[in-house]
């Protein structure tokens, strides 16, 4: 079993034969599939650069009625993705109590602390609005 859920897209693998890659990239599923269906795969490597994921945390209970600031939190360097997978109208509840992410952000660069920063950048420019009751 892979790792749930959107965050195994920050792992990426490249194949080569004496550091010359034969194909760009392969996704964690992509080298599942090939396992499974006995299909051989060449020797892989993680890809070089630093990657991560961040799980969008739920800043509170309540209903969503919109999130604010995506544009400006993929404009990041180093973000490669923000995919925000909640819906308008939709009761978010934080862990340990909710059972789900509003969202991921994705980032690759040059070190593990440059990819931390975006992520970290980029979810500070994200404004969760709810229900004004709640």
């Amino acid at each position: 079993r892979p790792i749930g859920g959107r965050c195994s897209a920050a792992l990426r693998f490249t194949a080569g034969e004496g550091g010359r890659a034969t194909r760009e990239e392969w996704s964690l599923e992509e080298i599942i599939i090939q396992h499974a269906l006995g299909t051989p795969v060449p020797p892989l490597a993680r890809a070089e650069r630093a990657t991560g994921v961040m799980m969008i945390p739920v800043p509170r209970a309540g209903v969503l009625r919109q999130i604010r600031g995506i544009e400006a939190a993929w404009a990041v360097p180093l973000v490669d993705a923000v995919e925000i997978t909640a819906h308008t109208g939709e009761t978010l509840v934080p862990w340990p109590e909710g059972s789900r992410y509003p969202g991921f952000i994705f980032a690759r660069g040059p070190t593990p602390d440059a990819v931390e920063q975006a992520l970290r950048a980029a979810h500070l420019r994200l404004q969760f609005v709810f229900d004004p009751a709640d």
